[in-house]
């Protein structure tokens, strides 16, 4: 068999061979797919419509559609709008779809164009990891984090990871969330650019989450704090009366003009004291 090919610079679809080549699918699934695979993001057709414009009829894409389904390259998700209303999203993938958080459609659920499968998804509840026995003994944050990395990587087939893999990106992950990064943050610094081919995903997440680590959140100065003795208004570590005052122990003033100095000297350290409590500034005391 000798194969012609044309250089095509636009109006053409990449497709890996293994879909092409999946003898598991029917030429008709395979076909279907291609054709899925070849239109624009945000397209909307139903089977119903495909069967009509196709000389198949409508069995025959509604089996196909199944196959796909059941494969892992067509998927419906039915979704709970915040009014009740529930509106209906395909997604159609070049490499048979994998996330923690979701499992397939069963046999004649919504991939097969029947209404009597999975409840609706709530778009606005957040999704969770399967309950595993790894998880136990495993700190908070580390659950949180894996199951953040999953949510995040969710839209993106070709980021699929093992629960033993995101186990130990988790670190990584919480890093990012303790310096105030979202899970909005993290799927801009993930999805965008994956290199073609994916060799390993985990290797492409780990390296961009180490190059593109943001800067740790700058250590908040503690308050200043200031108290002044009940009787002679003088600083005190703590609030109460100064040793002095209490008769724990004698001052003895100094003579002249220096006692006049002390004075002033213990009103301007007030003062600055003062004005540093209020504006949360350290205190300056002119000699």
């Amino acid at each position: 068999m000798r194969v012609h090919r044309s250089a095509h610079v636009r109006n053409f679809t990449v497709l890996p061979n293994a879909v092409l080549q999946y003898r598991r699918l029917s030429y008709t699934a395979r076909g279907l797919l291609a054709d899925l695979l070849s239109r624009p993001d945000g397209w909307r057709e139903d089977g119903r419509h495909m069967a009509d414009s196709s000389p198949q009829g409508r069995g025959a894409i509604r089996k196909a559609l199944k196959e796909l389904a059941d494969a892992g390259y067509y998927r419906v998700e039915k979704i709970r709008m915040p009014d009740g209303t529930i509106r209906t999203e395909t997604h159609v993938y070049d490499t048979p779809w994998s996330s923690p958080e979701a499992t397939r459609p069963a046999p004649g659920g919504a991939g097969a164009g029947h209404t009597d499968g999975p409840p609706p998804k709530n778009r606005h509840k957040e999704p969770s990891l399967p309950p595993s026995s790894a998880d136990d003994g495993k700190p908070e944050e580390v659950r949180e984090a894996v199951a953040t990395l999953f949510r995040v990587i969710r839209p993106e087939p070709r980021l699929r990871l093992g629960e033993a893999e995101a186990a130990e990106l988790a670190p990584l992950v919480a890093q990012w969330l303790e310096r105030g990064s979202t899970p909005a943050d993290l799927a801009q610094a993930l999805l965008p650019g994956l290199p073609v081919p994916m060799h390993s995903a985990a290797a492409v997440i780990r390296y961009r989450l180490e190059r593109k680590m943001p800067p740790a959140r700058p250590t908040a100065r503690p308050p200043a704090r200031y108290a002044e003795c009940a009787k002679c208004h003088d600083p005190v570590p703590r609030p109460g009366i100064c040793r002095p005052c209490s008769g724990l122990t004698t001052l003895t003033p100094p003579p002249g003009k220096a006692a006049e100095a002390a004075v002033a000297g213990a009103a301007r350290v007030r003062t600055a004291l003062h004005s540093a409590l209020a504006g949360g500034r350290p205190a300056h005391i002119a000699a």
